[in-house]
């Protein structure tokens, strides 16, 4: 009994790797798969920048998924997004099905350049590779100084259930808002919309930290933190399939988050022309419609600054609800992971770090024995 319990014990401490190993491995994962040098390393640093902000959803977790999706073939490497249609303030892009760690910053460049010289640019990237964190491209806009909104969706990944239902018919859809601050740190927003991210209920399966009971509804209407809602009963030593369990994610706060998940598959989905998401999408794939504001065409840079410098510190001035606890505003969190985990190295759930190492074997890739 001892021995058993001493080995449950060991299998629940998590792997600690430095950022920059993790950074080589992943990278390396994916030039063996067939990514160029350059494209493995944007894939890496990508994967590992979100573990390192907090995001676990969003990072190294993604690996066998995306060598799931390259072997069948709607994920390709190499791609670059190419015009469809486009003005002085507007451009739509199409990604090829391409890696969003490189289709996804070429839109971002886009939109800040025209933004730059035309003051207000809308960018639609239709046909994108899972695009990572979506509040890395409100921090980019954010450190040219500018302002972006960035709404999302996945088609071909139904997931969530509208309020009032049971079924799934949405995308987890998030929703980010990066605002510059004059001598600071951004504020960034960068949210799914529905109560949890889907890598979370991942991460949950593969072992780590348990899901709140109501992030899941049932056929019968019945909340639950169990992941099997979503995935099935799936083998812990594969990826689940995200399609094959009986029920959905709910959505954030009720109706608001609902109804915020149907705007991004109309804007991000059927504007942009990447498609709502539905049973009738073969390939999983992002949609995304940003908007980018230089500031110097509306309030004015020094009026802006002043005025987003004093509401911010009027905001973090409410009396915190624990003492040590103060008032954050969005980003905050995150860089204060990011310095903790720079520091102490990113933790990953053992299951987790097991299908990484075997994914990456399969593809001929040499990885280095990390007991953490």
């Amino acid at each position: 009994m001892r021995a058993e319990s001493e080995k449950r014990t060991a299998d629940a401490t998590p792997v600690v790797i430095p950022a920059e190993q993790l950074i080589e491995v992943i990278a390396g994962i994916f030039i063996k798969a067939g990514c160029s040098q350059a494209e493995g390393r944007r894939v890496g640093e990508n994967l590992v920048d979100a573990n390192l902000t907090g995001h676990d959803s969003h990072g190294v977790i993604r690996t066998p998924r995306y060598l799931r999706w390259m072997r069948e073939g709607t994920l390709n490497p190499g791609q670059q997004a190419s015009v469809v249609a486009q003005t002085e303030s507007h451009v739509v892009l199409d990604g090829n099905f391409g890696f969003g760690q490189t289709v996804g910053p070429q839109a971002v460049e886009r939109g800040i350049s025209m933004a730059r010289t035309n003051g207000v640019s809308i960018v639609a990237l239709r046909n994108a590779g899972h695009l990572g964190r979506i509040g890395a491209f409100a921090e980019t806009a954010a450190a040219a100084g500018q302002v972006s909104i960035h709404f999302v969706n996945v088609a071909g990944s139904v997931l969530v259930a509208p309020f009032g239902g049971t079924e799934r018919r949405m995308s987890t859809a998030p929703v980010a808002i990066g605002v510059p601050v004059e001598g600071a740190e951004p504020v960034i927003l960068d949210f799914a919309t529905s109560l949890v991210a889907e890598g979370k209920i991942l991460i949950a399966a593969k072992g780590g930290k348990p899901l709140p009971e109501n992030s899941l509804i049932g056929p019968d209407g019945k909340t639950s933190g169990d992941p099997a809602l979503l995935y099935g009963d799936a083998d812990p030593a594969v990826t689940p399939d995200q399609r094959l369990g009986p029920g959905a994610i709910t959505a954030m706060g009720e109706h608001k988050g609902s109804g915020l998940a149907l705007m991004c598959e109309l804007l991000a989905g059927a504007l942009t022309g990447s498609g709502a998401t539905g049973p009738h999408h073969t390939h999983v794939h992002n949609g995304m419609l940003s908007v980018y504001m230089s500031i110097e065409r509306f309030a004015g840079h020094d009026s802006f600054a002043q005025e987003v410098k004093r509401y911010i510190a009027y905001f973090k001035s409410s009396r915190p609800a624990r003492p040590d606890a103060p008032v954050l505003i969005p980003g905050e969190p995150e860089r204060q992971m990011r310095e903790k985990r720079l520091r102490d190295g990113i933790p990953l759930a053992r299951d987790a770090w097991a299908a990484i190492v075997k994914a990456g074997r399969e593809v001929g890739a040499a990885i280095p024995d990390i007991r953490g």
